[in-house]
């Protein structure tokens, strides 16, 4: 699906992907990853990558069964370096308002990876 980038536009897929989780079975402990994990991912999409510039649009991918789920969110960005961004974990980030949501797609999903250019990340989260 392409949506615009807009934070009321990611609420909608938010919840798409809430509803397609419950029908495959998930657990509650699941569903709360994967949307926190998709929310983050959105909102670093929107606002990072595509600056909440109207006139560009976020990719989402789904790809979902009993067994796993995976999402794709890409942006019309630049791109970045992911393992540029600072550890937000470390005393000298610890007030710094950026890096925690890639830091939590990696803590509640199984995987997490971007694309070389660094404007697409894929996450999979097993249905355990």
């Amino acid at each position: 699906m392409v949506i615009a980038s807009d934070l009321a536009a990611a609420r909608q897929v938010e919840q798409h992907l809430l509803e397609e989780v419950t029908r495959y079975a998930y657990s509650e402990a699941a569903a709360f990853s994967i949307r926190l994990a998709v929310e983050e991912g959105l909102i670093n999409a929107i606002k990072h990558g595509n600056g909440c510039d109207p006139a560009k649009v976020v990719e989402v991918g789904l790809d979902i069964n009993e067994r796993r789920i995976i999402i794709s969110i890409a942006d019309q960005g630049e791109g970045f370096d992911p393992s540029g961004v600072p550890d937000p974990t470390r005393d000298e980030n610890l007030e710094k308002p950026c890096g925690r949501g890639i830091m939590l797609m990696r803590a509640y999903m199984d995987e997490v990876q971007y694309n070389r250019r660094g404007n697409q990340v894929r996450m999979v989260k097993n249905n355990t």
